[in-house]
């Protein structure tokens, strides 16, 4: 892939190149933005966060993750679970050793992307969509960065050169 710009041309290399019967074929740069590259390496297709956001309500059994999602076909299912197991995003537990038997949760890892789901559903929904409420209060959240150092939130579109953001 390349990719031409005002002042020169940059050649990406990509990392991996990968087609399935639901997903077209995808090239993730691996030179820009390696944590975004990494990330969509890990549930970057079709249905890889559905079945986080799934598991985000607690363990799940095969069976209930058809029922989830019922439009997913029965071994793209098998396949991505494999797949988000293999990349520590969840792991299985044996439940039955005869039938083999397994119920599928989420790692802290898999875990961790619960923001970005909210996120995303957000961005993704209707435009005045809530979102995402506080239980206590019912308010809808915000999700915002925050400087834990200076104690502060930090607009994106306000960072300077000189101001070092990372994300935990």
């Amino acid at each position: 892939m390349q990719v031409a710009t005002v002042s020169r041309l940059t050649t990406f290399q990509t990392s991996r190149s990968w087609a399935s019967e639901d997903s077209v074929v995808s090239e993730v740069p691996s030179t820009a933005r390696a944590g975004l590259a990494a990330a969509l390496e890990r549930v970057g297709d079709r249905w890889a966060l559905l079945l986080v956001e799934a598991l985000l309500a607690g363990p799940r059994r095969y069976s209930d993750l058809q029922r989830d999602l019922p439009t997913i076909a029965s071994n793209v299912l098998s396949e991505r679970l494999r797949r988000l197991e293999q990349a520590g995003v969840l792991e299985s537990q044996r439940y039955s050793a005869r039938p083999p038997r397994v119920e599928y949760r989420l790692t802290p890892a898999g875990r961790g992307l619960a923001t970005v789901i909210a996120a995303l559903d957000r961005w993704g929904g209707q435009e005045g969509a809530p979102g995402p409420t506080h239980d206590r209060c019912g308010t809808p959240m915000e999700i915002r960065f925050y400087c834990p150092t200076c104690d502060e939130l930090v607009v994106p579109g306000e960072v300077t050169a000189e101001d070092d953001v990372v994300f935990a």
